[in-house]
Order: structure tokens, then C-alpha cells, then sequence
């Protein structure tokens, strides 16, 4: 016969959501810290200074969500959500910045950011972008979400891309390197290197980056 005992029919709190937190500035990584661990549910569990210092963290690490500054030095924000969500494709990723960029906004959704947010924000909408990309969903501060939506409501006309290379861009969007893609279409990376210079010829793009954050601004992805 089971015996019940008080501490049984006590309910156990849930069992908090592990972050760790990627921003170079001490004081307000400070501050970060404070604010999340005020709250029950959630929990710094490592922090870093920069990109390379937060892959290192996650080495036999368990987190649930990655915040991340955007601007870091070094590796910055971007390519860091990209290397995070290709190698540990299980952890959500919060983006911090200090400006409402157009540019930034597309290219941290590209690299997979699952929420957006402003330093200058309210803390609460701080916790909130947490908790949403924790649960798998997504947060886009208010004051960036007109971007996105502008895009949604006027998207570009299509480019002159054949299949192949719209395959190849939504790859790139996704922050997989051009050894994923090649491996994810069965071609050489090679291969995939001439389908990624003419999508940046034909897209007037500098880099790989920007042709992601263009395809996603005009619609086409």
C-alpha cells in the first residue's frame, strides 16, 4: 500500500525555464540577470562575454533559451544565433539590441531568432519574449513588429531565381553553412558556392546575410 506522506501531496513547483545569457557589457548583463532570476520560472543558468564564449558554454550545457546582444564583438549576434541554432537546433534564441533597425530585424529572423527585443523595452516584455520563445512561439518587440509587418503587407515582385537557387536562399535563411546545404541538396559545396554567387549578383547583395534579409523583407521566403 502507498504511503502518502505531506511532502507528497505537495505540489512540486515546474521546473524553470535555463538560460543562458550572452551580452558584453557588464552592467547591463547585471541587470539581465537580475531581472530574470526575479522571477521564478526562469533561470540564468551560464552567461558569456562573447559569441565564441557562449559556444563554449553550451558544450554539455543544458539551456532552454540563448539571450543574445546583438551587437557583440568578435562574433557578433547574428552568426552567433546561426552557429547556436545549427548545432543545437533545440534552443531558442532571444535577440537584444539597442537600435529599431530594419536591417537588423530581418537578419536576426534569418539567422533564427525566435524573439526580438528592444534593451530599451519593459522588463516584462523582457520576460515575455522569454517565456514565447521557450513555449515555440515567436515575439517581436512592438516597436520593430511594423517592419515585419510592412513587409508582409507589401512584398516585393519575385526575382528572376530559378527553383534551385529560391531552394538555396531559404537554406541560407535558415543559417545553415554552404557544407549543410550541399549535404541537405546532394551537390558539392562547390556547387552550392556558384548558386550563391549568381543569388548575390542577382540580388545586388554584399554578402550572404543581406540576401537572406532581402528575400524575407520582399516576401519571397
Amino acid at each position: 500500500m502507498t504511503e502518502f506522506t505531506p511532502d507528497s501531496l505537495t505540489p512540486q513547483p515546474p521546473v524553470p525555464i535555463r538560460i543562458l545569457l550572452i551580452e558584453d557589457h557588464a552592467f547591463t548583463r547585471d541587470g539581465l540577470r537580475v531581472t530574470l532570476n526575479l522571477e521564478p520560472d526562469l533561470r540564468v543558468v551560464a552567461e558569456a562575454r562573447s559569441g565564441e564564449e557562449g559556444l563554449e558554454r553550451l558544450e554539455g550545457l543544458s539551456v532552454d533559451v540563448a539571450v543574445i546582444d546583438i551587437g557583440l564583438p568578435g562574433m557578433d549576434g547574428i552568426r552567433t544565433a546561426a552557429e547556436i541554432r545549427r548545432r543545437w537546433p533545440d534552443v531558442r534564441i532571444v535577440m537584444l539590441t539597442a537600435h529599431d533597425l530594419r536591417q537588423e530585424v530581418f537578419a536576426a529572423l534569418a539567422s533564427g531568432a525566435a524573439a526580438y527585443c528592444l534593451k530599451s523595452a519593459r522588463p516584462e516584455l523582457l520576460l515575455l519574449a522569454v517565456r514565447a520563445a521557450a513555449a515555440g512561439s515567436a515575439y517581436l518587440d512592438p516597436q520593430v513588429a511594423h517592419h515585419v509587418l510592412g513587409s508582409v503587407r507589401t512584398p516585393g515582385t519575385a526575382p528572376l531565381l530559378t527553383p534551385r537557387e529560391l531552394e538555396v536562399l531559404r537554406l541560407i535563411a535558415d543559417g545553415l553553412p554552404n557544407r549543410d546545404i550541399a549535404a541537405e541538396l546532394g551537390v558539392s559545396v562547390s556547387t552550392v558556392k556558384l548558386y550563391v554567387q549568381e543569388i548575390l549578383v542577382k540580388l545586388q547583395a554584399a554578402d550572404r546575410t543581406q540576401a537572406a534579409v532581402k528575400a524575407l523583407r520582399q516576401g519571397w521566403l
